[in-house]
């Protein structure tokens, strides 16, 4: 898995704040019913939301090793549109489709 230069030099400077976190998002991930594919796409329209690249090509990755189609992936991309509006829907949906190399 390849992650962000930012995220690896703040791992590195601040690794207690990185197990918590990831500790809490286990934590949230065990909390419910959801199975992985449900829970990565519900993540990737929250950031979607949030208009967070890094956020909607991760969950978009782990929707995919979950076992989400790209077809269930852009779904849930478009399906935003009515949420956070049209212009945050195709930004997210250009992030996506460079992420399943589109």
């Amino acid at each position: 898995m390849s992650m962000p230069e930012i995220f690896k030099q703040f791992a590195g400077d601040h690794p207690e704040l990185v197990k918590v976190h990831q500790e809490l998002g286990t934590l949230c991930a065990q909390a419910g019913p959801l199975d992985e594919k449900s829970k990565h796409l519900v993540q990737l329209g929250i950031a979607i939301g949030a208009q967070s690249k890094g956020g909607v090509r991760s969950h978009a990755r782990q929707a995919k090793e979950a076992g989400a189609s790209d077809e269930e992936i852009l779904h849930a991309v478009i399906i935003s549109t009515s949420t956070v509006g049209f212009p945050a829907m195709i930004a997210a949906y250009g992030w996506t489709l460079a992420f399943l190399d589109r």
